[in-house]
């Protein structure tokens, strides 16, 4: 069913709950990252384009554009139904692509790249469709192929930032430095007082070694 969601400063975007719905980690993640002036951004594994969307909402003045890459032709579909929803056909594009097999004329393109990635690996659960197993596990992208292009995108000194499970941070690290991506800033996200279930993580590409741990972000 398709519905509308209303986020801030005059944006909404449609989602589509047969599809994937989203989170509130795509509105957490969307407040984790910080924006610079003049920042060409990208959203990886778009969905419908929260993120991406959020982010610009909320950074009106800084963001020079957006581009929205999603594989699933139905969620692109979306992206840019919301694009022109919101009038912004100047500013923000949407891509049909997998993101394993970026095109090389995105190589070397961002100064900050969002990612709200599959959170699972691929077989360790089922989903009630193939599509939004597509979106919740690494049917079609493994994280270590999505840190791969996510360094290949990003402009020296530019950075990404995504928010996964806390149980495979230290799998997540691993692979951003082996691609050159360098964790600088890291935040676990709980629920109350249990144990974090998740983190929000900036990494830099080129960056020199040292993270600074945020306090815990309580849900």
């Amino acid at each position: 069913m398709l519905k509308e969601e209303f986020l801030i400063n005059g944006l909404s975007v449609f989602q589509d709950d047969g599809l994937y719905s989203f989170t509130s980690d795509s509105i957490l993640l969307s407040k984790f990252a910080a924006v610079k002036k003049g920042d060409t951004a990208a959203d990886f594994c778009a969905g419908c384009g929260i993120v991406g969307f959020n982010l610009y909402a909320v950074n009106k003045d800084k963001i020079n554009s957006m581009t929205l890459f999603e594989l699933q032709k139905p969620l692109f579909d979306l992206c840019e139904k919301n694009i022109v929803h919101n009038s912004l056909s100047e500013r923000f594009f949407a891509v049909n692509c997998d993101i394993a097999k970026l095109p090389k004329e995105y190589y070397g393109k961002f100064s900050l790249i969002v990612c709200n990635p599959p959170y699972m690996k691929k077989g360790v659960s089922t989903f009630s469709s193939p599509d939004i197993g597509k979106c919740k596990s690494e049917e079609t992208l493994s994280f270590s192929s999505l840190a791969f292009s996510v360094s290949r995108a990003l402009k020296f000194g530019g950075r990404v930032c995504l928010i996964h499970r806390a149980e495979r941070l230290a799998e997540v690290i691993s692979e951003l430095k082996n691609v050159g991506v360098e964790p600088k800033r890291l935040q676990f996200i709980s629920a109350g007082e249990k144990s974090p279930y998740a983190f929000l993580l900036e990494g830099v590409k080129g960056g020199k070694a040292g993270i600074k741990i945020l306090a815990t972000l309580k849900n």
